[in-house]
């Protein structure tokens, strides 16, 4: 792992804090920034996560695949938990918390936003940092690429009617056009990029693939900061005027996460499967795909809706949560198989 890496949770904070910063100084600077922008995609922000999500997809590798059929129960606890029970569930406790927990502190028009931006979280799962949590647990990593590959291809298919469905149940009208464009741009045209790129790269040989990778990969951590610094500074004044909000918001979204691991760990031990494939079975499970989140909050709603705000808390609570649950797992290796050399899955 890098040294930007290592210390992400240090650069998100640092990024957050400027992002406000810079709002509260600079705000009509941020107004130019949100008024550029083509079929409601922000055009700023789609150069941010294009930055931070290609040298990610450089590194899904399509033909690990193959041999998935070998060990595929870590494969299908995944896809379980991502698209059977983990967008419903977020969901649920975005519609019991701010429909009815918390009605008393927030207008019905509100708390309808905060609920589509906590579902498209719910329906996103995570892509860019997995590699990151597998490694922080020793997983194994060509497992881990297989459980990404595969995820990314069911995500194609399946965000955008997942997210219609559960966007529809909570009375919010969606754009099917601006979503379908949003999964477009943030999912398979990166997708393809990374193929192709990859295989230009192999070409030469694994060692100029990955001295290439190595050099892209601290861009990922630019892009990331860069993104967070914007959404924040777009969101500097209510950030700052609506603190109590922002803690309302991040209530469901930490319990959603702490639960979903929680389901996965245990699904992992009574499938037995080996540490270093239940340990990121349950990161990935758990962890969000907070860049498309954002991008299609911000597509479907606005930059300043409640909706991106959610999505951005999201941001907040992600790396922090993600980080104590890394550590939960790495405390539990004892209660999972050790990897043998077939690593059953």
């Amino acid at each position: 792992m890098g040294h930007f890496e290592r210390y992400l949770t240090v650069w998100v904070g640092l990024g957050m804090l400027a992002g406000v910063g810079l709002g509260l100084l600079a705000p009509g600077l941020f107004q130019a920034i949100a008024a550029l922008e083509v079929a409601h995609v922000n055009l700023v922000v789609a150069v941010f996560i294009w930055v931070m999500i290609y040298p990610m997809m450089i590194q899904i590798d399509f033909a690990a695949i193959r041999d998935v059929g070998q060990r595929p129960r870590g494969l299908i606890l995944t896809l379980v938990v991502n698209w059977l029970i983990k967008p419903f569930t977020m969901a649920l406790l975005a519609v019991l918390f701010f429909e009815h927990l918390f009605a008393p502190w927030v207008d019905p028009q509100s708390a309808s936003e905060y609920i589509a931006g906590m579902i498209l979280l719910g329906v996103a799962p995570c892509t860019a940092m997995v590699f990151v949590w597998s490694e922080l647990t020793r997983g194994d990593p060509n497992y881990t690429l297989v459980q990404v590959s595969v995820n990314d291809l069911v995500m194609v298919f399946a965000f955008a009617p997942i997210a219609a469905f559960l966007l529809g149940v909570t009375d919010v009208t969606v754009p099917w056009q601006t979503l379908l464009i949003s999964v477009l741009l943030y999912v398979v045209l990166p997708l393809i990029a990374g193929f192709v790129t990859r295989r230009l790269w192999l070409v030469h040989g694994k060692d100029h693939y990955a001295r290439h990778l190595a050099g892209l990969k601290p861009w990922s951590v630019i892009g990331l900061i860069a993104t967070v610094v914007l959404l924040f500074g777009l969101q500097a004044t209510t950030l700052v005027a609506k603190p109590l909000v922002i803690g309302l918001i991040a209530i469901p979204l930490i319990l959603q996460s702490y639960g979903i691991f929680a389901i996965t760990f245990f699904l992992a031990r009574w499938l037995k499967l080996p540490h270093n494939i239940a340990a990121p079975a349950c990161l990935i499970g758990t962890s969000n795909f907070f860049e498309l989140a954002v991008a299609v909050a911000i597509s479907l709603f606005g930059l300043t809706s409640g909706a991106a705000l959610a999505t951005v808390v999201g941001v907040l609570v992600e790396v922090p949560v993600m980080l104590s649950l890394v550590a939960i797992s790495n405390r539990t290796r004892h209660w999972f198989p050790a990897a043998s050399a077939r690593s059953r899955g």
